[in-house]
């Protein structure tokens, strides 16, 4: 049984929940005003002044400790030992944790590959998502799982397949998402369709692209007769901006494929998805056909998956 010391207690409860962010999470932290950050994942969770509160649900706290408690359900041995870094749960390492806004500056470099793949294949498929489809991520080298933290990471490719980029995602219950320092946001994780499709799809996360390549498998639809691009998180327009510009990703992609008619969004429905899509629409409505698509069931289109194949169980279920 673990145990921890007094010494490692106060230790716990000296780390706020900013430092925390920007130290082991920076892909979670967004700058909401000069004072005040949010959470990609939970947008009213609001962080200033040394103190975090989570609107929604009506509790807050000052410490990374009481964050880990609360928000992220961990006990507090667990978290203690989380923030002393003497967890047995596995963590990323620090050389690919990095803030987005500045990993361009960095060399870029891809994790060290495991030895199998079966960490990620096996909690790619507790989220929905079809053998076959990962099976494809994995032979295009699009996807592999990571040494020795067994992360899944996501591969982006330039125009002369040299990886540019690559997004990290934990397949412990840390839920850890980040990108790999120095990656290339113009090259973020996709599929171009197989015969020079003119529909380019777009999702927050590589994820959610395998979410939906799943789901139009699962309901009929060729999924490599469609370009799929992940922008890799959402995208945030820049506020008092004079010029917003659209994802460095999907500029990068529409300029290599001048054969793109169709933009089809598939972004998250919470307030920060539905403001890029808006966004997104007033930016291209006049070189494309722009259609929102965002998912119709759930907050994100993996979500919308899962909810799908529940209800394909039911129905068998049901006929039986």
């Amino acid at each position: 049984m673990s145990y921890v010391s007094k010494e490692q207690i106060e230790q716990a409860k000296q780390l706020d929940l900013l430092t925390y962010l920007q130290v082991y999470e920076p892909y979670e932290l967004v700058r909401c005003s000069r004072n005040v950050y949010c959470t990609r994942t939970h947008d009213s969770l609001k962080i200033s002044n040394g103190k975090w509160f989570w609107w929604s649900r009506g509790i807050g706290g000052r410490s990374a400790l009481d964050y880990l408690i609360k928000v992220k359900g961990l006990t507090f041995l667990e978290a203690v030992l989380e923030l002393t870094g003497q967890a047995s749960i596995e963590r990323p390492h620090r050389d690919v944790q990095h803030d987005i806004l500045t990993s361009s500056s960095k060399e870029f470099k891809l994790p060290e590959r495991s030895g199998s793949n079966q960490r990620v294949i096996t909690y790619l498929k507790k989220r929905g998502i079809e053998q076959s489809i990962i099976e494809f991520c994995i032979v295009s080298g699009r996807l592999y799982e990571s040494h020795p933290y067994h992360n899944a990471v996501f591969v982006g490719f330039d125009l002369q397949d040299v990886p540019r980029y690559a997004a990290i995602r934990g397949t412990s219950k840390t839920k850890y998402m980040g990108e790999v320092g120095g990656s290339d946001k113009r090259y973020s994780f996709s599929i171009a369709a197989k015969d020079d499709g003119e529909n380019l799809h777009l999702f927050e996360s590589a994820i959610d692209l395998l979410s939906y390549c799943t789901l139009a498998k699962l309901k009929g639809s060729d999924w490599r007769q469609m370009h799929l691009l992940s922008l890799g998180g959402i995208y945030k327009p820049s506020v008092g901006k004079e010029q917003v510009d659209a994802p460095a990703a999907l500029t990068q992609y529409l300029n290599a494929r001048p054969e793109i008619r169709r933009l089809v969004l598939h972004l998250d429905n919470d307030e920060a998805g539905r403001m890029a899509t808006a966004t997104i629409q007033v930016l291209l409505s006049s070189q494309l056909i722009v259609m929102d698509e965002s998912p119709t069931t759930g907050k994100d289109v993996n979500e919308e998956l899962l909810c799908f194949r529940s209800q394909q169980l039911r129905k068998v279920h049901n006929q039986r």
